[in-house]
């Protein structure tokens, strides 16, 4: 049954708001739960979770790689549309003056107005100058690195050497605390646990007001740490260990809501931001299943994630197969809660309640694979055309075109091995027809990734 909350703006003053916890890693591939099919890493709380509420099999990110994919779950609009993609420089750098645009509004944002206190905690990478910081954009506190655990490099060292022994002095990464550095080089072995502690934290410390958190784990992006207690554990190697850590310390946040009677009340979405990186790392990258590609390309396995909806009580338990993208949590939380949408600006998710709750179908039907600010193929319904291909990181970086576009009915092969644009011209057709409406009402924001800091 529907909570009377969530459909009556009225009820909505009366009665508790859900709290929200995101769980958002990085480079967690499709393949690497157990509950997705992996047949040696042992994540039984993630398990648990998908088997409590909803696992989505056609769930979606906004990019490939980090920040533009960032940029989407929190503001709910595709990247080219904040300026935040990039085709000369996927994602931020150390050295990147660019970030996030102060005109852009973030879930977090829209939250506050509704008296919800918020938390950042991990990794950011949406802009490390002052004014691009999370306490910039809606959270109220903030615990992580500013950017990815692989930059900062100092090591010196042949390539190979210091990711397949990786030591946390190799890379100068700074952990914050609000707009502070606390640690430089962030001590990575204990990352993931120390997000979680900050989490339960913020949790218990705000058990009596509506709360939003979202945790962006920095495993299980290269270079792999895992800390001591979870080394040497998992069959599948250190790739395995940090994702079997990151499963046990889900079970701790779940653990928590349970304990101070909050899961009734709590929202928790667990997902990644791109596919895995394995194309350049072999086995220290993760898995996508059955997909084809990686992080870095517009196959499925470069933007197909794992997507787990947990709500005990409220959620209309299941296997989804329904289509949904990490920009729908923006509006899907926004219905939930009773906050604005802004009206000033397209924003590109869709309200996922009626999957949620039982009540209906997804409102989504069309995916948009963006490669930096080229388009690159599109889904509509069980249809998939490729205008261009490239492989993911760590592969000849050469662009095919295809006309006629490549297409392939991803239903009956999720794998995209078989080409039947020749005997379907008329989705092709339809397809581009989408395309054209696109276009017509795209506005690109101003590149914020090409942007470097002046020496």
């Amino acid at each position: 049954m529907v909570p009377q909350f969530l459909t009556c703006s009225k009820s909505i003053r009366k009665e508790k708001l859900p709290n929200i916890i995101i769980i958002f890693c990085d480079d967690l591939g499709y393949g690497d739960l157990g509950i997705y099919g992996h047949p040696t890493i042992k994540t039984p709380n993630l398990d648990r979770m998908a088997l409590e509420g909803q696992k989505w099999t056609n769930f979606y990110v906004a990019a490939s790689v980090c920040t533009p994919s960032r940029a989407g779950i929190l503001t709910g609009r595709l990247p080219i549309r904040s300026g935040m993609c990039s085709s000369k420089r996927r994602v931020l750098f150390p050295d990147s003056a660019g970030g996030l645009p102060e005109s852009e509004i973030t879930l977090a944002e829209v939250l506050k107005t509704k008296g919800y206190k918020t938390a950042c905690i991990g990794k950011w990478h949406l802009g490390h100058l002052p004014r691009y910081l999370p306490t910039k954009n809606g959270f109220d506190y903030y615990f992580g690195i500013p950017y990815s655990n692989d930059m900062d490099d100092v090591s010196k060292l042949p390539w190979k050497q210091k990711f397949w022994n990786p030591k946390t002095e190799y890379w100068n990464v700074p952990l914050m605390q609000n707009e502070k550095v606390i640690e430089r080089p962030a001590e990575q072995t204990s990352l993931t646990k120390r997000y979680t502690d900050e989490t339960i934290k913020f949790i218990k410390n705000n058990k009596n007001n509506p709360f939003f958190i979202y945790l962006a784990h920095t495993m299980p992006h290269v270079p792999l740490f895992a800390s001591k207690n979870f080394q040497n554990r998992s069959l599948r190697g250190l790739y395995g260990d940090v994702v079997e850590e990151i499963d046990w310390n889900v079970g701790r946040i779940l653990r928590t809501l349970n304990d101070l009677k909050l899961s009734s009340n709590t929202l928790v979405i667990f997902t990644s931001d791109n596919g895995p990186w394995w194309l350049t790392y072999k086995e220290l990258g993760g898995s996508a299943g059955l997909l084809r590609g990686g992080k870095g390309s517009t196959w499925e396995g470069g933007m197909r994630e794992p997507a787990i909806f947990w709500w005990p009580g409220h959620i209309k338990k299941g296997t989804i197969t329904d289509i949904g993208s990490t920009m729908d949590i923006f509006t899907t939380i926004c219905k939930l809660t009773g906050a604005k949408i802004p009206d000033d600006r397209i924003i590109d998710g869709v309200d996922l309640r009626p999957v949620l709750f039982g009540t209906g179908p997804s409102p989504r039907k069309t995916i948009f694979y963006y490669r930096g600010t080229k388009l690159y193929a599109v889904r509509k319904g069980s249809y998939k055309a490729h205008f261009f291909t490239e492989p993911g990181y760590g592969k000849n970086r050469k662009v095919k075109k295809h006309n006629p576009p490549l297409l392939f009915n991803l239903e009956q092969d999720p794998s995209e091995r078989f080409d039947i644009s020749k005997e379907h011209p008329e989705i092709i057709a339809d397809i581009l027809e989408t395309v054209k409406k696109h276009k017509a009402k795209l506005v690109i924001g101003e590149n914020q990734l090409e942007k470097i800091i002046k020496k």
